[in-house]
């Protein structure tokens, strides 16, 4: 049996868990300003005259603020100089209030107002009558349609430059944020591979890694998670009718949750039982690309140079080459942070220059169509000297959690 896989229950596993979270903390009011500051910084360099931030990821980021959207615009306008305004529901300006952290005028309209109206009213308040108005890629159609057909006065951008610009560069405390919630994932993902036995549901399984998440402090339980047995593990992102676990199974898990809007996202797979030659040999395969990935993750290589190091090996393998399978059918890995998925990410078109602070999964996943898959997910950062991982990647395919290494 692979060491560290089946032999207890879920009942014994959650007993021993306990809160990895109390000495987090959360993002302080200086960390927003000086967002701002360089969201400004980038806004003059870029020639935006300002930015709507809409509910979401990025209104947090900015602003602290937590809000998500809906079909009622809510959101932030944010000039090139000057302060924060913020566009929301008159109902909802008393219930806003009380979530932002970076404060500022709230310009407000009734359910028969146009939003649209109010947000280039708001701008001509802050002196912007014409020039670049840029909207955070996230922003609904809908609203930007809205500005669009009131006026013609403002060039009409993606935000993309300051919002990405700014929040693909982690801080020291969103990098901590990112480490507590990563380990928590990894002590589940240790939990969870115990109380593997044959004839587990996944169900059962997604409900435990949930339970646990929870026992150690993620609030939320889990963000998402993926359990796949054998077959079903050729399918990235799992199959309408899952299996339950047999012997011998390949099983492939994907989970993570969130600290403070922060995300983690690990996968392991393992044998439940003893792995034969052939699961061996592309397990070998995928940690060797993974670990192919990270070594090519130097400061000033492109994001594409990692997809790219990866994927070379693979064919060296023979599989692929390209997207082809039996190999690696999609990227090799995604930015995080406030979002599971966030730019930059490790795609072979992707040039954009490794630089510090910036941080990524590592997921090369090997496919082999109808049999199975192997993905091995870990993240690392980019520091001053290279890339550091979040979390080990596994040791072997017989000691997944590295218990005898």
């Amino acid at each position: 049996m692979t060491i560290g896989v089946g032999g207890s229950s879920a009942e014994q596993e959650l007993a021993q868990l306990t809160d990895m979270t109390t000495d987090i903390q959360a993002i302080p009011l200086t960390e927003f300003q000086q967002r701002i500051e360089r969201a400004q910084q980038i806004m003059k360099e870029q020639d935006i005259a300002a930015i709507y931030i809409n509910a979401g990821t990025n209104l947090y980021y900015f602003t602290g603020t937590r809000w998500y959207a809906s079909e009622r615009v809510v959101g932030a306008i944010i000039p090139q100089s000057g302060q924060v305004h913020y566009i929301a529901p008159t109902f909802e300006v008393d219930t806003l209030s009380q979530y932002m952290q970076i404060k500022g005028k709230v310009c407000s309209w009734q359910e028969h107002e146009s939003p649209y109206q109010l947000i280039i009213d708001t701008l001509q308040t802050l002196g912007i009558k014409n020039g670049t108005l840029a909207f955070d890629e996230s922003t609904e159609f809908f609203v930007v349609n809205g500005v669009c057909e009131l006026t013609q006065n403002f060039q009409i951008t993606n935000a993309k430059a300051v919002t990405a610009g700014c929040r693909m560069h982690k801080s020291a405390h969103e990098i901590a944020l990112l480490q507590k919630a990563k380990d928590m994932t990894l002590e589940v993902h240790k939990a969870t591979a115990k109380i593997l036995r044959a004839g587990i549901t996944t169900k059962e399984v997604e409900h435990f890694i949930d339970q646990a998440h929870r026992k150690l402090g993620a609030a939320a339980g889990s963000y998402f998670c993926i359990v796949l047995f054998g077959r079903d593990s050729s399918f990235p992102h799992g199959v309408k009718d899952p299996k339950v676990l047999e012997n011998n199974d390949i099983v492939l898990i994907d989970t993570g949750c969130q600290l403070e809007g922060y995300n983690s996202d690990i996968t392991r797979t393992y044998v439940f039982g003893e792995p034969d030659q052939r699961q061996r040999e592309v397990w070998n395969i995928e940690r060797q690309a993974q670990q192919a990935a990270f070594d090519a993750a130097q400061l000033g290589a492109t994001c594409g140079d990692v997809d790219l190091a990866a994927r070379n090996y693979i064919a060296t393998q023979g599989m692929g080459p390209d997207y082809q399978t039996p190999g690696c059918p999609h990227r090799t890995g995604h930015g995080v942070g406030l979002d599971i998925h966030e730019w930059p990410y490790l795609v072979k078109n992707d040039q954009t220059p490794l630089a510090a602070g910036m941080c990524f999964s590592n997921e090369p996943m090997l496919v082999l169509p109808n049999e199975f898959g192997v993905r091995l997910e870990d993240h690392f950062y980019i520091t001053e000297s290279g890339p550091k991982w979040f979390t080990e990647p596994s040791y072997s395919i017989d000691d997944p959690f590295g218990y005898q290494r």
